[in-house]
């Protein structure tokens, strides 16, 4: 029956409206005369609405005027009444034609390239990467070599750690996973020294294994050792080891900034305009005239890319252009107000470069005055653990 009715939206069918005091016998009839028809619907008592193949359509006639019930079509449907309605809009039949053949032909290419980076972290010029790597939008599917692709990323990349790349549809999905940063792991079995990966004042150190060079208040410099690798014996005399050791000390962050008493600043006035272009591959129609009506703006541009389905791109899209005016506003500010706005932006960005987990002494903050301009100076202090091994390179 399922079958039977879907043949009949392929060849055709029409939705009648049957009215008379015999609506009950007409269905009747057609059923036991073998008239396909459904998606019925009383109104009324004695008015019936239904769907009814274009070959059945004529049986059903001669049924009601026998019944001398009235039948009026009311839609029609399907592919030969599609094909009748635009037979002489040859034009838009033909573009229609077209449209189709040159879909079929562009799921030939990659038309978008999808980056998935692990953690949505940041890599900087990875397009410009993948593009000179070999993989690029309108090149034919074929000739993407995936892997010869994947091994020259990797090797001009050592930030990567894996990619993965593959083709659905039109869509080129290119995962990376970023490679993170290890400290170098020195054999146990290696002379090594305990150095200064940062510059401080000792607050606290511990020799395990070595010999310690500095002590408690003692201010070191980036690279200065620490614990060196050797170690005294009254009958060993001097040998070396792998040192072992925790060194503590006072670390310091400063970050300096100017901020103007008196300065220009642009802010929006609520006031946009919107501009559409379409975009064919590499070419473009712009819908709008170049010039903006505004004289002081900021332009953002957005792309929406035309698919069929989740991975079916088509080398079409729309660039929405949306304008801001902007205005500059002269702003001032007094020496208090300079001060706290300096302060908090090197707070932030100091307490970024410290991380979590530190523990911070104190912080505090100097500031200069002139006509034009403060300049604060923010500092903190904090306790963190700078000793690192560094490998003996000369070792006896």
């Amino acid at each position: 029956m399922l079958l039977k009715i879907l043949l009949k939206y392929i060849l055709g069918y029409v939705r009648i409206t049957v009215e008379g005091y015999y609506i009950e016998r007409f269905i009747n009839i057609c059923t036991t005369s073998k008239i396909l028809i459904w998606n019925l619907k009383r109104e009324k008592g004695v008015k019936l609405h239904l769907n009814i193949g274009i070959n059945d359509f004529f049986r059903a006639v001669k049924v009601a005027q026998k019944l001398k019930c009235r039948i009026k079509i009311t839609k029609k449907r399907g592919i030969p009444f599609l094909i009748n309605k635009y037979k002489k809009r040859k034009i838009f039949f033909i573009t229609l034609i077209i449209i189709v053949i040159l879909i079929g032909v562009s799921t030939n290419f990659v038309w978008n390239i999808n980056i998935e980076v692990e953690d949505n972290l940041e890599l900087q010029n990875i397009e410009q990467d993948i593009k000179e790597a070999g993989l690029e939008v309108g090149m034919l599917k074929k000739n993407v070599d995936t892997q010869e692709i994947i091994n020259k990323i990797r090797l001009d990349r050592s930030d990567i750690s894996w990619v993965g790349i593959e083709l659905k549809g039109t869509n080129a999905i290119v995962k990376i996973v970023k490679a993170t940063e290890a400290p170098e792991i020195i054999d146990e079995k290696d002379y090594c020294n305990i150095v200064a990966k940062k510059s401080g004042t000792i607050t606290k150190i511990i020799a395990q294994n070595g010999t310690a060079q500095v002590k408690i208040g003692d201010e070191v410099e980036e690279g200065q050792i620490l614990i060196q690798g050797t170690m005294e014996g009254k009958y060993t005399g001097t040998r070396y080891v792998h040192s072992l050791g925790e060194v503590e000390a006072i670390v310091k962050y400063s970050k300096t900034k100017r901020i103007y008493l008196k300065t220009v600043e642009k802010v929006t006035t609520g006031e946009k305009e919107t501009k559409y272009r379409i975009k064919i591959n590499n070419f473009q129609i712009n819908f709008y005239k170049t010039i903006s009506k505004f004289n002081f703006y900021d332009t953002i541009e957005t792309e929406k890319k035309f698919k069929i389905f989740s991975n079916l791109y088509l080398p079409i899209s729309i660039i929405k252009i949306t304008n801001q005016e902007l205005q500059e506003i002269q702003k001032e500010y007094t020496v208090e107000e300079a001060t706290e706005i300096g302060t908090k932006e090197l707070e932030q960005e100091i307490e970024q470069e410290i991380g979590d987990g530190k523990n911070i002494l104190g912080k505090n903050a100097e500031v200069t005055e002139t006509e034009e301009y403060i300049e604060v100076s923010v500092t903190y202090e904090v306790i963190e653990n700078i000793g690192m091994q560094e490998k003996i390179k000369d070792n006896i």
